[in-house]
């Protein structure tokens, strides 16, 4: 079993991130941060020419329900989707919410993030 769920796209990393953005609206996921790491990083004087974008999502219902789970979730928290270039294939992916949630060994929080990822895996479906 894969830690990741990860698609690719004949999309512009810029163009992926938008309809991403949008489709996650649909499942009231709003984007809290979309940093770009490659500018961050020729910032910083690297040689990482190569585009690069995470971005954090949340949606507030559902993170207060794992919250009022158990409080160390918020490690996980906010979901990152990440944008990139592969060699010139665009691609899209995230860490799976069960992987990480079933690392508590609470069971409760296995349904919960099986929910979460199935919306989130559809959002990155429909924007590719």
């Amino acid at each position: 079993m894969s830690f990741h769920y990860t698609v690719e796209t004949s999309k512009t990393v810029d163009q992926a991130v938008s309809d991403l953005s949008n489709e996650l609206k649909t499942e009231k996921f709003g984007v809290l941060w979309d940093f770009d790491l490659s500018a961050k990083l020729q910032e910083k004087g690297m040689n990482f020419e190569t585009p690069y974008r995470v971005l954090e999502v949340c949606n507030p219902k559902e993170a207060e329900r794992v919250l009022n789970e158990d409080k160390l979730v918020g490690y996980f928290l906010p979901c990152k989707i990440v944008v990139f270039d592969d060699d010139g294939q665009t691609k899209i992916g995230m860490p799976k919410p069960t992987t990480l949630l079933n690392l508590t060994g609470k069971n409760e929080l296995g349904e919960i993030g099986y929910d979460i990822e199935k919306r989130l895996i559809s959002c990155i479906e429909k924007s590719k």
